[in-house]
């Protein structure tokens, strides 16, 4: 049985046809997977599963509501490029209509159930996505985040979901809920092929992308905002994240206590202010002129878009201006953390309790994801084990790690810390799309060394060690304290050990701004034949140096 079978048959045998709106025909994936493997790419071979919110070209989009449908020529930018990559589509997933809620339950196709509790949400919007991934139809799926659509549902199946900056990642495509802070996300059952995953998918540039100054990794310490409250959770839950901050200073990381208060009063108004009549200038027009019935509106989505048109122009004015009050406020309390971790959801409700308080229980599940894209923030949500629940089931638990914007970088770094990773050191996703410089050091900036926190100090990445061509010395300068110094000496030389790091353009002119005499930097020769940036010295500082016998400081 071929690989495209056996998903076939799981999805045959799961009996969930709430999870797809549309899947494509067997024989169509399996065609297109035997070309992604023979022609080979980053994805080759991955399935992947769709939004339905997002245009795969042929298939129609429905933001799951019959009557808006619609059939693009063309793919997203984002499908496009993660096709390019080698990714096989198999078909388009089920969501909160219109990506307007959090609980997967808001949709004519079907409450989307979770994937181990079926009498459980999924969580949403991306509700389809998220479980597709988990129940094994699908390895990597596309989804989108406005409030929390790419965590939500990650947090409660037990899977990785990627978020980036705002604007980092094209929207072109995809169907707006709020378009100011709409995000394409990518969820995967594990972080290393999430970050492969959004790598492919960041191909397709969004107007926002990386700088010249972009991080690529966390310092050697970083110190983690966590809440010093935890509103929504009860004791089993509240339990779950404190052995999550235990996890997380294990892993060398600083807790640091701060009130969330300014978060969570700005979670409020991307529902509850203004910055809603976005949705109904996304889809307003349509669902007031559309007759509910036919065009199979669901009446919790058509009354909050309807509801929106109240709000007038000065209105969302005074509401985004509120929302620049407590951004200033809310980043004073983060002050000087590297990331803010939060639980990424508070709650596992069960499909009942939705459908008793509709408005109510999707409310506080934003608790901790609403004001993620208002605050301009990028995250990685992740699994940090199981709560028991009062019913004797387990309930997934997730954490969210979340930086300023541009930082994706460093959330990756952090997620994969937590995890307590021993994969060999690679470029996350926001370094694959930066322009990265490969910087060769010899001293005291190698790992462990006095200086190495001048390079994780600015967000440089430790790559591998390596090894010159035998054409170099070492010597001691003399300053106070001696520093080594590497020479060009093809006669009298020898391989001499270090270390590769990656950093920024702008960081690499900081160390060169802030070299003190006499070290420089040039070129120098590597083992493989590389020539890359590297520290040395002046030739008659080196000469008055003191001549050392080894091939390591």
């Amino acid at each position: 049985m071929s690989r495209i079978d056996e998903i076939f048959a799981r999805i045959d045998a799961a009996g969930r046809p709430e999870v797809f709106i549309t899947v494509r025909p067997r024989d169509e994936v399996a065609a297109d997977y035997e070309r992604s493997v023979a022609t080979g790419g980053p994805l080759a071979g991955m399935v992947l599963a769709v939004k339905d919110n997002v245009d795969v070209a042929g298939l129609p989009t429905t933001a799951a509501c019959p009557g808006y449908a619609y059939t693009p020529v063309v793919d997203a930018d984002v499908v496009a490029a993660l096709r390019a990559a080698g990714a096989v589509v198999i078909g388009k997933t089920n969501l909160d209509q219109f990506a307007t809620g959090l609980v997967g339950t808001r949709s004519p196709y079907g409450a989307v159930r979770d994937s181990r509790r079926p009498d459980r949400i999924s969580g949403g919007s991306s509700s389809g996505s998220a479980v597709a991934v988990a129940l094994g139809f699908a390895d990597i799926a596309i989804g989108t985040d406005t409030a929390g659509s790419g965590r939500v549902p990650a947090g409660l199946q037990g899977i990785v979901g990627i978020k980036p900056t705002l604007g980092v990642v094209s929207t072109a495509g995809v169907v707006p809920a709020c378009a100011s802070y709409d995000v394409v996300t990518i969820f995967a059952a594990t972080l290393d092929l999430a970050d492969a995953a959004t790598s492919a998918m960041a191909a397709a540039t969004g107007p926002r992308p990386f700088g010249p100054a972009t991080l690529f990794a966390t310092p050697e310490r970083p110190v983690i905002a966590v809440p010093a409250e935890l509103p929504g959770l009860d004791d089993r839950w509240r339990a779950a994240f404190a052995d999550a901050v235990s996890q997380a200073e294990a892993a060398g990381m600083v807790i640091k206590p701060i009130d969330l208060a300014p978060f969570l009063t700005a979670a409020k108004l991307l529902y509850d202010d203004a910055l809603v009549a976005e949705r109904h200038a996304a889809v307003g027009d349509f669902v007031d002129a559309a007759d509910p019935v036919e065009a199979g509106l669901d009446p919790t989505v058509a009354g909050i878009i309807s509801a929106a048109k109240r709000f007038s122009a000065v209105d969302l004015l005074h509401t985004r201006r509120r929302l620049a009050e407590l951004q200033k406020e809310a980043m004073a309390e983060w002050g000087d953390a590297t990331a803010l971790m939060v639980p990424t959801a508070p709650m596992h409700p069960t499909q009942a309790e939705v459908a008793a308080d509709p408005v109510g229980i999707n409310s506080t599940m934003g608790t901790y994801t609403n004001f993620c894209n208002l605050f301009d923030l990028c995250g990685v949500a992740v699994p940090a084990g199981v709560v028991g629940e009062s019913d004797g089931s387990q309930a997934q638990f997730g954490i969210t790690l979340l930086a300023r914007a541009h930082q994706d970088a460093v959330v990756v770094d952090l997620a994969r810390r937590f995890a307590a990773s021993t994969a060999p050191a690679c470029a996350s996703w926001p370094e694959t799309v930066s322009d990265a410089v490969e910087l060769a050091v010899f001293g005291a900036h190698m790992r462990g060394g006095p200086l190495t926190h001048e390079l994780t100090g600015r967000g440089a990445r430790w790559v591998a060690e390596v090894t010159t061509t035998p054409s170099y010395r070492l010597v001691a300068l003399a300053t106070t304290p001696p520093k080594p110094g590497l020479i060009r000496d093809p006669a009298a030389g020898r391989a001499i050990d270090g270390e590769i790091w990656s950093l920024s353009p702008t960081a690499l002119g900081a160390f060169l701004t802030d070299l003190p005499e006499p070290m420089m930097l040039g070129k120098v020769e590597l083992s493989d034949g590389r020539w890359v940036v590297g520290f040395g010295c002046a030739a008659d500082a080196g000469n008055a140096g003191e001549r050392l016998d080894r091939t390591r400081w």
